[in-house]
């Protein structure tokens, strides 16, 4: 992260007026410590990472963690609102593929799927603001604030993990619906909702909340193009800002921070397969 930001473009320059001159651009090098070399810079800046700090932001002239730590809460506000809607949904749709496999409903879940998996979510983002903002009038077309604003971005950002996950909860369902236990369920006399939601759909969860907790790493990570489009205030907006100003400790902080929620999202999956399956234990 540390190379890659200093291959983007001298900062010095952008921060000053188009008519500065060489000296005025060196002596503003030598304050950011853009002149001592390399490897000098590199361990300066793990020495503040170890301490939380990663400089004042070239662009905003503030300290650029407090900047990004104040975006967080509408990315995982547009997250969790995402992921409510589709995984869900996606659970449903695809019991209902598994448990009538070849039927009509079937067949219908599966072009959604196989749709929503296709569709470009920038796309379908300007379709949905074309429809229900603009036509419709029905939601505003962007803006950040209760839930009439995130139902928009959200929706957009669903249709793919919905189309993903039902796909795998159809696969792990059919897998587990055609295994003994199942034959000795239904000859206990159980009835057939307990039969599949209490034996099968538990036993096939495990890849289920795999694929839910990477999707949840991509939307914190990828929902760049549709916090854009909605004017949503969130992590991967102002990274795309603190790219263009090439404004080095803000893209820093950025990453890092996106990097630590989604190690986060992915150590809650591993967690909750202990409430999942027995056999898997942590010691």
């Amino acid at each position: 992260m540390f190379f890659v930001t200093h291959m983007l473009g001298d900062p010095a320059r952008l921060m000053l007026r188009p008519e500065a001159t060489e000296e005025q651009v060196q002596a503003l090098r030598d304050t950011l410590g853009l002149n001592d070399p390399i490897h000098v810079q590199f361990g300066r800046y793990m020495g503040n990472l170890l301490q939380g700090d990663f400089g004042d932001s070239i662009w905003q002239r503030v300290p650029a963690l407090p900047i990004v730590l104040d975006r967080i809460p509408a990315t995982l506000y547009l997250a969790g609102v995402t992921l409510l809607l589709s995984v869900p949904l996606a659970i449903l749709l695809g019991i209902i593929s598994a448990v009538r496999p070849r039927s009509v409903a079937d067949r219908l879940v599966t072009v959604f799927s196989l749709g929503g998996v296709s569709t470009a979510d920038f796309w379908l983002g300007l379709m949905l603001i074309l429809l229900f903002a603009v036509q419709l009038r029905w939601l505003p077309t962007s803006g950040y604030g209760g839930l009439d604003y995130v139902i928009l971005p959200a929706v957009a950002l669903a249709v793919r993990p919905m189309g993903r996950i039902s796909q795998v909860v159809r696969s792990a369902m059919l897998d587990e619906m055609s295994k003994p236990y199942m034959v000795t369920a239904r000859s206990k006399g159980l009835k057939e909702r307990v039969v599949v939601f209490r034996h099968a759909l538990k036993n096939a969860f495990i890849p289920v909340v795999t694929l839910a907790g990477d999707e949840a790493s991509v939307i914190l990570n990828g929902a760049v193009v549709i916090e854009t489009h909605f004017g949503w205030p969130g992590v991967g907006v102002l990274l795309i800002q603190a790219i263009e100003r090439r404004d080095l400790p803000l893209i820093e902080a950025s990453v890092m921070t996106i990097a630590v929620m989604i190690v986060t999202a992915n150590l809650i999956v591993d967690l909750a397969y202990t409430l999942l399956d027995p056999r898997v234990r942590y010691t």
